[in-house]
């Protein structure tokens, strides 16, 4: 072979390999375009994208319970600076929410809130109707019960937690009120008002009492209902008859401030203070108001509509105790908090003291419901339950189960 020959080959030799090599990295190009093309639409798939958020809401911005969900849903509406738009149904009467929810559903929604208790069997019945929408249910306990479905979720914080911190406050009064001589051990009794007898209001006030008698294991409560969430009224009338049955703390599991203003207005030569629930009551008892506790609905909320918004499945997407398609969370989370506290009217070192309890609970080191005590269920008083091994509250469901009475501790009229 002469040199032109070889030459040649060389020649074509390279011309075949930067051919080669031209297609390789055009190929590559193309390749590298469509996944960082890719990944700019994952990344910006909820950019463009609105929802609209409906809720059914069984009171309004008056009453404390639905203003806590009022206001976390307009922090988030703000933080999403128009990309969801919240319809709101007011004071919804339960038993009344089926129209209100086919409502929203008419009006294009992509997922609605239910915020109370019994809205939760219609709401899932809708679920069932409308499986494009997704539906979260708060305070109900019924979404991985049969017939489980894809877009129905439940949620709520544990809020025995914080009832159990107030609890602490309150006993630390109690403590204070004794030390002083004021009143003694016999007379350390709490009143409470609570709205029905259910075992989300049941172990509220159970974990109140155990938090006060982690301070003064003499402590005793007596209950009222008043068969409504939202009664003014009848809450001060039965906070009014607590008080004078020489109660010395009142607190609520209802929604308005009858019982705060009861204590303010109460003249008496034994002090009366209050532990509110879901709202501070400072402005309004200034002088007898202490602390109080509250369920933080947003964290949920907020990674309900993100996930709603980016197409994810939400119970991946919060952060919380999942079982299935309920998720519930404490402090750990910051879905359960406190409210403010008092300077003029809390015991010393209350501050310090709820702080260590919360820091417990974070590192999972208190269990509310245990004790030398008997509870009773009043559905069935011979159904009693020994709580020195302990009960695990919100062990499988976000919503309360405990719903026994304590014997001989606590006692409802």
């Amino acid at each position: 072979m002469g040199n032109n020959d070889i030459k040649e080959k060389i020649k074509k030799t390279l011309s075949y390999t930067a051919k080669r090599d031209c297609i390789i990295t055009l190929i590559t190009c193309i390749v590298v375009s469509i996944v960082i093309g890719a990944f700019i639409v994952y990344l910006r798939r909820g950019e463009d994208k609105t929802i609209k958020v409906g809720v059914v809401y069984v009171g309004d911005a008056s009453t404390m319970y639905t203003n806590n969900f009022i206001e976390a849903l307009s922090d988030i509406e703000q933080e999403y600076n128009g990309k969801v738009e919240i319809v709101s149904m007011y004071n919804v009467a339960e038993g009344t929410e089926r129209d209100y929810l086919e409502r929203l559903v008419s009006d294009g929604c992509n997922m609605i809130f239910s915020t109370s208790y019994n809205y939760g069997v219609t709401t899932k019945e809708l679920a069932q109707k409308y499986p494009e929408v997704q539906f979260c249910m708060a305070t109900c306990s019924n979404a991985n019960e049969e017939p489980y479905l894809k877009n129905y979720h439940t949620f709520m914080g544990a809020i025995y937690q914080g009832r159990y911190a107030a609890g602490v406050a309150a006993g630390m009064k109690l403590k204070e009120l004794i030390d002083d001589g004021i009143i003694s051990e016999s007379e350390a009794k709490i009143g409470y008002v609570g709205a029905y007898p259910y075992a989300e209001v049941i172990s509220g006030y159970t974990a109140f009492l155990l938090g006060a008698r982690s301070v003064v294991p003499q402590a005793v409560m007596t209950v009222k209902y008043t068969n409504s969430w939202n009664d003014y009224r009848t809450e001060k009338k039965y906070a009014r008859e607590l008080i004078d049955e020489h109660c010395i703390i009142i607190s609520q599991h209802s929604d308005t401030a009858g019982p705060a203003t009861a204590c303010e207005e109460t003249s008496s030569d034994v002090p009366v203070y209050n532990v509110s629930y879901n709202q501070s009551m400072l402005d309004i008892a200034p002088t007898t108001y202490l602390t109080g506790c509250k369920i933080n609905w947003k964290p949920y909320m907020k990674s309900a509509i993100d996930a709603v918004l980016n197409d994810k499945v939400i119970e991946k997407h919060v952060k919380g105790n999942v079982n299935g398609n309920d998720v519930g969370a404490g402090f750990d989370e910051e879905w359960v908090s406190m409210l403010e506290f008092n300077d003029i009217a809390v015991a010393n070192g209350t501050k310090e003291r709820v702080k260590k309890v919360i820091e417990q609970f974070k590192k999972g080191n208190i269990n509310v419901f245990q004790g030398d005590y008997i509870g009773v269920n009043p559905d069935n008083p011979s159904e009693q339950i020994d709580l020195k091994e302990g009960y695990i509250e919100n062990e499988y469901s976000s919503a309360p189960t405990f719903k026994y009475i304590l014997k001989d501790i606590i006692t409802v009229e």
